[in-house]
């Protein structure tokens, strides 16, 4: 059995999991499409570029991230009808995933969360010394944010499914009462910055970190938040829980799963929700490499015998 993921280049987070995927797993693994008996679709905005012959000679199985039904039109119906032709097995990295998913289509899916890689992120002792290396005083509240949160068409209008409008509300509400500084990592965080220097909250900004920094980021912060309204992950809910590092989540793609019921809000409750740091960490640990790439060993496997 020979595994082809299609590469997509964007230095963006697929990209690492392809190379981790690669690394970790030679024996089953090509970059060679002609050699493969398995198509993995990892990056399925990128299809149409897989010659049609191999999709219709080799088994495939096409991961999907995230739907938004508000902005699935006919054109994009179109589009996953196209793909799902040549398609055997879907994969997607949360159960929320795998309803909507199902709404679409009556091939089988699989719910199986993308692994971490432990030698990248992990947790760090010396926070102090850390906190200094990044110019931040003991007495601060760092707040974390790495993601994008504006559109891509004009630089200028929020991306209402990563709900920056909600981020933006629980750090108002944090800044009442503490010392707060916000980090911000990741492209596209136009709409976030302009507003914090609206309401006069301090932010560092780092628009793209290679894995060691982001490794340190996550260990300096005091909170995480994700407040998307839609998410097929988000990853950072499994990397907050794997370096320790406090997080709360609205209620989207993993949280459920990988987070305690305490550190999960909705707009109207955010004030009670808890970080709840060593029960994410335990529910982390099943996805550390190798044990967080058997299923997805497992899954192909059974692609392959059927």
């Amino acid at each position: 059995m020979k595994i082809y993921t299609n590469q997509i280049n964007e230095s963006w987070i697929i990209d690492r999991v392809i190379s981790e995927w690669n690394e970790n797993n030679k024996d089953i693994s090509t970059k060679k499409i002609k050699e493969s008996d398995i198509v993995w679709i990892i990056s399925n905005w990128t299809w149409e570029k897989i010659p049609k012959k191999y999709l219709k000679k080799n088994k495939v199985v096409a991961s999907i991230y995230h739907i938004d039904f508000d902005k699935f039109d006919k054109k994009e119906e179109q589009n996953f009808k196209k793909m799902d032709q040549y398609v055997d097995f879907y994969h997607v990295i949360s159960k929320k995933t795998k309803e909507q998913l199902e709404q679409l289509t009556n091939k089988e899916v699989f719910s199986i969360p993308f692994w971490i890689n432990q030698e990248n992120l992990f947790y760090i002792e010396e926070k102090l010394a850390l906190r200094k290396k990044y110019g931040y005083l003991e007495n601060e509240f760092i707040v974390g944010s790495f993601q994008r949160d504006t559109e891509g068409n004009d630089l200028v209008s929020p991306k209402l499914i990563k709900g920056p409008d909600i981020f933006l509300e629980v750090v108002k509400n944090l800044n009442k009462s503490k010392n707060l500084k916000v980090l911000l990592a990741g492209t596209r965080r136009q709409y976030i910055i302009r507003n914090l220097e609206k309401l006069g909250i301090s932010y560092k900004y780092y628009e793209m970190v290679n894995i060691n920094t982001l490794n340190e980021f996550y260990n300096i912060l005091d909170l995480y938040i994700v407040s998307s309204r839609i998410e097929g992950g988000p990853q950072a809910i499994i990397e907050c829980a794997t370096t320790k590092t406090p997080i709360i989540s609205t209620d989207v793609g993993v949280a459920s799963e990988i987070l305690h019921s305490d550190s999960i809000y909705t707009l109207e409750n955010f004030e009670n929700a808890k970080p709840m740091v060593e029960y994410a960490y335990k529910k982390s640990i099943e996805f550390k490499i190798p044990k967080g790439m058997e299923k997805f060993r497992e899954m192909f496997k059974y692609l392959y015998e059927s």
